[in-house]
């Protein structure tokens, strides 16, 4: 079975292995862990068999709904999620693009790691994005620092009962300026990262609700064309739709 370390550069200059895993994904996410923890003078990476594991929008759909699953599972909160994807990215944030195994390892990782403390200056930030499209981390940054301002807002002013068509953020006179629109659909983790995929890739036509099976990954379906690489804002729109497709 293939086998993939994280491993890191030793005091004398030697290589440490610090981690084994079957996965490749799961290895880059505990880099992004360790990356976006203290700082450190250490440098990480992932040893073993080449990539990409993910190659088609139909893959990295059955990576989220894995995590949808262990979501609906675990204790998870949005907001604490979320807190620590933004954690998480920040050693990606110098990429213009990224592979599917990256955007996959960012989202796992966001789970494992402790996420930072809510920071009541993004409440009255000005977080617009300033052109008429996104482009790049810091708009992404933008959209999910709105997110976290609006479930705050929620937390002190509650949303209520279900609405299938979904809640307005009840935000503030006077507080600052948001990037991302104000309707709510998804309020939990799961929900939030089923819809996120579903609504801006393909890869989801098709697929099963279920959990897939680790090798279910392993080549791309016929006709399915692969996908080498996500942009920032092509993340920006996996985030709006994990806040509002239904």
């Amino acid at each position: 079975m293939p086998v993939w370390d994280v491993m890191r550069q030793g005091d004398n200059g030697d290589e440490v292995r610090m981690s084994a895993h079957d996965s490749r994904v799961e290895a880059l996410a505990r880099v992004l862990v360790m990356e976006s923890g203290v700082v450190h003078k250490q440098t990480y990476w992932v040893g073993g068999p080449p990539g990409p594991a993910l190659r088609t929008d139909r893959d990295l759909y059955l990576h989220f709904l894995r995590l949808s699953h262990e979501a609906r599972s675990g204790s998870w909160t949005l907001s604490g999620y979320l807190r620590g994807l933004w954690k998480v990215s920040a050693p990606l944030r110098r990429r213009a693009e990224l592979e599917l195994d990256d955007v996959a390892a960012m989202f796992s990782a966001a789970a494992a790691t402790a996420p930072p403390p809510f920071d009541p200056a993004w409440t009255v930030a000005d977080l617009a994005l300033p052109g008429p499209a996104p482009a790049g981390y810091a708009h992404w940054e933008r959209v999910v620092l709105s997110q976290l301002a609006d479930l705050e807002d929620f937390v002190r002013h509650p949303p209520g009962s279900y609405d299938r068509f979904g809640r307005n953020a009840p935000r503030p006179v006077g507080g600052g300026t948001r990037a991302t629109p104000a309707r709510w659909l998804n309020f939990d983790p799961a929900a939030y990262l089923e819809r996120a995929v579903a609504g801006s890739h393909r890869g989801s036509a098709g697929a099963q609700r279920t959990p897939p099976t680790a090798d279910e990954t392993t080549a791309p379906p016929p006709g399915v064309p692969a996908v080498p690489t996500l942009t920032w804002a092509d993340l920006t729109r996996i985030a709006v739709c994990g806040q509002t497709y239904e």
